[in-house]
């Protein structure tokens, strides 16, 4: 029986070839490497800082290696997986364009996923409240958040452009992780949650 996944977690796995080579930043426990591994063979790979949840993803058979990502990837080879994966992260390390680089670099292809401060939630929080905002995907009050470089999904757009980056699949999902036709026509204004599957355009 296959297990179930968080939905954006399925569409990530849905854009995985089967029997590839996997590397996942920031991975967690390891739940999308376990299904990957289960499910389509993945040779996989994992990259997590917080010692509790490395030894969850050790439990789960998944090799991981305790780093904090703001170092980088010098240890991996140019070309060396097929895909990069960063699920909900990319907002919490200090260099966001440099680390899309070097994932765009170490993998032929890379899967980024982060939450939308340009939804509409977030827009009514900031702008009518005069608070940060809080949503499901960004749960932390201003001065306990792990969060240091939020984006819209404009902005990313914007960066993907200005660095050559060649979005092949994009997917927003609303509040209830649904892809809907009006978070389709409207992203940035809709969407909680954008998730990208990109390669160098060079």
């Amino acid at each position: 029986m296959s297990q179930a996944l968080r939905r954006d977690l399925q569409i990530i796995a849905d854009w995985i070839q089967p029997g590839s080579r996997v590397l996942d930043l920031g991975c967690g426990e390891g739940e999308l490497l376990s299904y990957l591994q289960k499910e389509k063979q993945v040779q996989g790979y994992g990259i997590e800082v917080d010692d509790e949840r490395v030894a969850a993803a050790l439990r789960r058979g998944i090799p991981v290696i305790q780093q904090d990502l703001d170092s980088g990837l010098r240890q991996f080879a140019s070309g060396s997986v097929d895909t990069v994966v960063l699920s909900l992260t990319l907002q919490a390390v200090y260099y966001p364009r440099d680390l899309l680089l070097e994932m765009l670099r170490v993998g032929r292809e890379g899967i980024v996923t982060f939450p939308n401060m340009g939804h509409w939630r977030a827009r009514w929080q900031f702008g009518v409240k005069g608070r940060m905002p809080m949503t499901d995907v960004l749960p932390h009050s201003w001065y306990d958040t792990p969060n240091i470089h939020l984006c819209t999904i404009r902005d990313f757009d914007a960066l993907c452009r200005d660095n050559r980056i060649e979005v092949r699949e994009r997917v927003v999902l609303d509040d209830r992780r649904r892809s809907t036709q009006s978070n389709r026509i409207w992203p940035n204004l809709l969407g909680e949650v954008a998730l990208y599957r990109c390669t160098r355009a060079d």
